[in-house]
């Protein structure tokens, strides 16, 4: 088998037929690539993830902490990324205590893009416990309207190909400190996540931004790693409003247009 030519790739040119009005032209287009990714926790295969193929040690280290199989960011020792012919494999050495929880309570899933729940193997498996968020930075609309304008600029990718989803993760200003693409929603708010704990952003003092809808995993995923505020283009899920509003979570959907929908928590929005 010919092995993937993936780490550097999450695009490549395709060529495709165009139609408008009724002619038709032969070019190439810009098409978002996506890899198996298996993370590996001490040895012990957990999990296969379907991922663009950039920025995977973030991944690794982001859905680690926001899938609470880790409480902290040091009980991650070492990651070590490998290209394989049937995709890649990521090598995680985690803290022992951390791995023996994991093995009482394990997770077997072929992950897909459009959502991480699929595959749990129990009801009881998909809420990390965690304790409701207290206080949190407060943002004001303004920001936030800030924020949204220039997100679509730092798109690259989605620029590129139109098929990805991007998190973002801005200041109380509104200035976008840094973002993440993925085929996934989830995977990318899990890379912004492990990049974001590499560059030693904290993560209750922002807000997070998601491109398309808020589902419950997001605001499970936020909540695990802090985020008091998060705000979608797209509208939330109503298990997403219930959870958030649990676990002390603002959240707000529908934010373009100069337009907001608050869900859960308002008083953060100034």
């Amino acid at each position: 088998m010919q092995k993937m030519a993936v780490m550097a790739d999450a695009m490549k040119q395709y060529q495709v037929n165009r139609w408008h009005a009724g002619a038709v032209a032969v070019s190439d287009d810009w098409v978002a690539e996506e890899v198996p990714v298996a993370l590996v926790y001490n040895g012990l295969s957990h999990v296969v993830m379907m991922c663009s193929p950039q920025h995977l040690e973030d991944f690794a280290r982001g859905f680690t902490l926001t899938e609470c199989i880790v409480e902290q960011p040091h009980e991650i020792y070492d990651i070590e990324v490998t290209e394989l012919d049937e995709g890649i494999q990521v090598e995680l050495e985690i803290a022992q205590s951390r791995f023996w929880a994991l093995k009482a309570q394990r997770r077997a899933l072929a992950g897909r893009t459009g959502c991480g729940i699929c595959g749990k193997e129990s009801l009881a498996q998909m809420a990390c416990t965690l304790d409701p968020l207290q206080n949190g930075q407060q943002i004001s609309s303004t920001a936030l309207r800030l924020a949204l304008d220039h997100i679509n600029s730092q798109q690259h990718l989605f620029n590129k190909t139109g098929s990805v989803h991007a998190a973002a993760w801005c200041d109380p200003q509104g200035s976008i400190m840094a973002l993440r693409e993925d085929v996934g929603r989830h995977n990318a708010l899990d890379k912004l996540v492990g990049h974001c704990l590499v560059g030693g952003h904290t993560l209750r003092d922002g807000m997070l931004i998601m491109t398309r809808r808020a589902s419950y995993e997001i605001v499970q995923k936020a909540a695990a790693c802090g985020i008091s505020v998060v705000a979608a283009v797209s509208g939330p899920t109503g298990m997403a409003i219930r959870l958030a509003e649990e676990q002390g979570i603002t959240l707000i959907g529908f934010a373009r247009n100069a337009s907001l929908c608050v869900y859960s928590h308002p008083e953060r929005i100034i």
